[in-house]
């Protein structure tokens, strides 16, 4: 079997670079991702090192890392306490949907955006990107705060409305009936609700069908099992994300915690790809005349999921440090996004423009306004 030279050459100056930024940045209790989003930016087409070879790694590998991110986040769950939490903060969802649709949605009508555009840029500015906030929560050992379970919650809920969203989006964007958007939707909202059933009512047989003494098989069976699962749910027209989530809920106990261990460092590789990914996809030259109203942007949006944070935490019972905790962390936006305007227009424009440097900001910014609302530690209030 022939081996590419430069594949493994590119591959490995990267992830030395990534290694060096990681260290750097946890000696001083920071997250490292957003020091991966620009060596993306600065390794990616138009950067200043570009890596053309290492290009479709990293975008095969960005897809395994959001499974694997949400698989594991899954695993601090059970069905039983997160389906209740998830009942009990509807209302925070609806409010969320609001309040961040609306910075989007007003810049749209600003810009003198079609009607198509206007609801991409709400959605742009309404959705949190669970594959950096599960990293987060997780770099920053808040996992256990009473906070996190109305986190995750406001993020499976804007997953879940994605499975509304996107047809919708879709079909605006391709010019199709309301008949056909009207099908996909339940079609996506139908297989979704069947998924969180078969999930509460049998997911505690998935332990037994994945459980392996050796470490190996184990890993081999439970990767398989959480790649076919979210590639089952993408193409019900739902979240991958959903679908590895549901994985990582159905396990308990004991095998949890022995899946979360051999997991781990796997993980963490396609995790860093995924964050490359994002830099990678970004000319820097398209971002230049966008930023000052992309800053606009991301100013108003961040103000408004703190605000959705805080009144999300207040009804979880979180105190006003738990509440700034929630709402900072929902500031960072990713992958549903990107997905967004993939689906309403090709490379180029202004909307392109303006979301991607929107993206990269708060994909960047998300993560340190989040570590000084409270860096790593304990606490649980």
């Amino acid at each position: 079997m022939h081996t590419s030279v430069a594949l493994l050459l590119e591959l490995g100056a990267v992830l030395a670079v990534l290694g060096v930024a990681g260290t750097v940045t946890r000696r001083f209790g920071v997250s490292p991702i957003p020091l991966y989003l620009l060596v993306g930016l600065a390794m990616g087409e138009g950067g200043i090192a570009p890596l053309p070879a290492a290009g479709d790694f990293v975008r095969i590998g960005a897809s395994i890392g959001v499974v694997l991110l949400l698989l594991t986040l899954g695993l601090e769950f059970s069905v039983d306490e997160f389906t209740v939490t998830l009942r009990r903060h509807v209302p925070s969802g609806l409010v969320d949907m609001v309040l961040n649709a609306l910075p989007g949605a007003v810049a749209g009508v600003l810009l003198g955006l079609d009607a198509t555009g206007i609801v991409a840029l709400a959605g742009i500015t309404w959705v949190s990107s669970s594959t950096i906030v599960s990293r987060l929560l997780d770099d920053l050992r808040r996992l256990a705060n009473r906070e996190t379970p109305v986190v995750l919650s406001i993020l499976l809920l804007e997953d879940f409305a994605m499975a509304v969203y996107l047809p919708v989006l879709a079909v605006l964007a391709s010019g199709g009936s309301p008949l056909r958007g009207a099908v996909s939707v339940c079609v996506a909202v139908g297989v979704l609700l069947l998924a969180l059933a078969a999930s509460r009512r049998w997911g505690h047989r998935v332990g037994r069908l994945v459980d392996d003494r050796d470490a190996e098989q184990l890993l081999l069976r439970i990767v398989g099992l959480a790649l076919v699962i979210a590639a089952a749910a993408e193409l019900a027209g739902t979240s991958a994300a959903v679908g590895a989530f549901l994985v990582g809920l159905a396990l308990t106990g004991p095998l949890a915690d022995r899946v979360r261990t051999i997991v781990a460092p796997l993980r963490d590789l396609f995790a860093a790809a995924f964050f490359l990914a994002i830099g990678f996809s970004v000319p820097p030259s398209t971002l230049l005349p966008a930023l000052p109203a992309a800053c606009l942007l991301a100013l108003a949006s961040a103000a408004t999921k703190v605000a959705t944070g805080w009144y999300a935490a207040h009804r979880g019972g979180s105190g006003p440090r738990g509440r700034l905790r929630a709402g900072s962390v929902l500031i960072v936006r990713g992958e549903f996004s990107i997905v967004i305007v993939g689906l309403v227009t090709g490379p180029g424009g202004e909307l392109v423009a303006l979301a991607t440097a929107y993206v990269l900001l708060l994909a960047v910014a998300g993560p340190l306004v989040t570590w000084c609302f409270g860096p790593p530690g304990p606490a649980v209030r």
